[in-house]
């Protein structure tokens, strides 16, 4: 017996909401990859600071990119794993302003703003779907990022 069978889901919405588990994938995918550039790369008096909250959040970024995948996997589909996809479905793309501090942080919180907005869509789609899988998920994502929003914006003095 298949999955949503046993789960509870229809075919319809599990597919749907693989799709766009699939869309929030890619661009968890860059936002991890631009946030170990700016760890990599970050220079200046801010070095201290960041660096190490930099790899606090993509360390981070790599779990939610695992229960991502996974989730895709509970709903009977298959998460798409290249960064060939990845490049051509987020809406996130590549940074190439690792360097400064200032600049690093705005990309971060632009990021942020891609997957919250994301993740909106899906616990709409999810409660609809009756999901309640998905939308615990992307509820808890979202508690959590809109704090760490607020941080980095009080780093950046906003």
């Amino acid at each position: 017996m298949n999955n949503l069978k046993i789960i509870g889901l229809n075919e319809t919405d599990g597919a749907q909401i693989s799709e766009k588990l699939n869309i929030l994938l890619a661009n968890y995918s860059l936002f991890y990859q631009n946030t170990r550039g700016a760890h990599w790369n970050i220079k200046g008096e801010k070095f201290f600071t960041l660096h190490p909250k930099f790899e606090e959040l993509y360390d981070n970024l790599v779990i939610k990119i695992d229960e991502v995948a996974e989730r895709i996997l509970t709903l009977g589909h298959t998460p798409n794993h290249n960064y060939s996809d990845y490049l051509t479905q987020s809406t996130i793309k590549e940074s190439k302003e690792v360097s400064d501090a200032d600049k690093a942080v705005e990309n971060i919180l632009a990021s942020f703003k891609v997957v919250i907005d994301l993740q909106r869509d899906l616990l709409d789609a999810s409660e609809k779907a009756g999901d309640e899988g998905t939308n615990a998920q992307m509820s808890d994502y979202i508690t959590e990022q809109e704090k760490e929003v607020w941080m980095y914006n009080s780093y950046l003095g906003k």
